[in-house]
């Protein structure tokens, strides 16, 4: 790919590009998916994923993902490693490493697989929510993340004051529902799907009604729908839900559900992370 076409690229994929070099993946971070500290975690989750999805030897599409963060990555190039850890006749199961400086900062698992026409069924309730045209959004607010920027977010309930001046009230619960879609509009695809479950800010945000440093640990994923259904989503906004479990010791667990329109569960996925007081 020549510097033109890279160029030409969505935000997105020029930020989670990776280029062949000797036998390992190049990857460079990305100002636009700027955090509190490092990159936008969904992103570098994605870009482990896209490793896989690259790769001339994936067999089938992705059925879960598990992002570690185990450092903070500094702003600059990083290589990526993914290996075909197991391949049986319709699943693969991958391992990913994502170095910095000759440390490693990520690692993932992946898992890939050939699906079969099946019996199917949804036990949880789509989320009733007004339509996202009607909904302000989050991207011109002062005092967010750079990465805010990067999607079209359209808060339903649960959200937080912006840089608040003093401390409000616990909320009752740590519930987001929100409509999210890529800024500028995107295609859906398994990479941008996987970061966009984690576009939530973390739940102790909500809960407490206040910032304060958090940053999450593990995440996964689970894909629930092939590709010809993330193709017919096109660049229409998700709806989006989030909850958190437990607060304590310094963690917590955040579930969260990502929904098509029309009610169609696109993927879940469930994280720890770490938050101070």
């Amino acid at each position: 790919m020549n510097q033109d076409t890279a160029a030409a690229l969505h935000p997105f994929d020029q930020a989670t590009r990776l280029t062949e070099q000797g036998g390992r993946l190049a990857g460079q971070t990305s100002p636009a998916y700027a955090n509190m500290v490092g990159p936008f975690g969904g992103v570098i989750a994605a870009t482990l994923l896209r490793a896989v999805v690259q790769h001339p030897d994936r067999l089938g599409e992705p059925v879960a993902l598990t992002a570690n963060f185990a450092a903070p990555i500094a702003d600059g190039g990083f290589e990526v490693l993914a290996r075909a850890a197991r391949t049986s006749r319709t699943t693969q199961h991958w391992t990913v490493e994502l170095t910095q400086g000759g440390q490693v900062a990520a690692t993932a698992t992946a898992i890939t697989a050939v699906r079969r026409q099946t019996w199917e069924a949804t036990d949880r309730a789509f989320p009733q929510a007004p339509a996202m045209e009607g909904l302000r959004s989050l991207k011109k607010l002062p005092g967010l993340p750079k990465w805010v920027g990067c999607y079209d977010l359209r808060l339903v309930r649960g959200g937080i004051p912006p840089l608040p001046q003093h401390e409000p009230p616990q909320a009752d619960s740590s519930e987001t529902l929100l409509w999210v879609r890529d800024e500028p509009p995107r295609p859906l695809d398994f990479v941008s799907l996987a970061s966009i479950c984690d576009v939530f800010f973390p739940r102790s945000f909500i809960r407490r009604q206040r910032m304060a440093m958090a940053g999450t640990v593990s995440m996964t994923v689970y894909f629930h729908a092939g590709a010809a259904a993330l193709a017919a989503q096109g660049e229409r906004g998700l709806l989006a839900h989030a909850r958190g479990q437990r607060f304590h010791g310094g963690f917590f667990d955040q579930s969260a559900e990502i929904w098509s329109p029309e009610g169609l569960l696109l993927a879940t996925s469930h994280q720890v992370v770490y938050f101070k007081e």
